[in-house]
């Protein structure tokens, strides 16, 4: 039966995987649809806040793909079920947060910017 867990941990961390920032290419496949579904079903109680819950949808695709990663990989790698700790979460959701910073700094310093201001003239 190990077989079974390793495979079923296996495809955990690879979902976890598709959904963590690591792999930014499948943000417009994955994560911006689930984040988008997560923003309808917000302002469908609340219409104001659908900028906000798409915002914190994305961001929570984010963190539910490192726990999945880390889950799924720490449980393939062992030989007996693994927990998740309250320590691991707050060091994924951490990690998450500084990601966050960190693009929006990169932003904010005009490092990422909008493809025409990368070849237009200079304003």
């Amino acid at each position: 039966m190990a077989w079974k867990r390793k495979l079923t941990s296996g495809i955990v961390a690879f979902i976890g995987y598709m959904l963590s920032p690591l792999s930014w290419w499948n943000d417009l496949f994955v994560n911006v649809p689930l984040a988008l579904a997560f923003a309808w079903v917000v302002s469908l109680f609340w219409k104001p806040a659908f900028e906000a819950a798409c915002v914190l949808g994305y961001w929570l695709t984010n963190i539910l793909g490192f726990i999945m990663m880390h889950k799924g990989a720490a449980s393939m790698l062992s030989d007996k079920p693994v927990g998740y700790s309250r320590r691991e979460l707050s060091r994924d959701v951490a990690i998450s947060l500084a990601y966050t910073i960190l693009i929006v700094a990169l932003v904010e310093f005009g490092v990422l910017k909008p493809i025409q201001s990368y070849f237009g003239p200079p304003k």
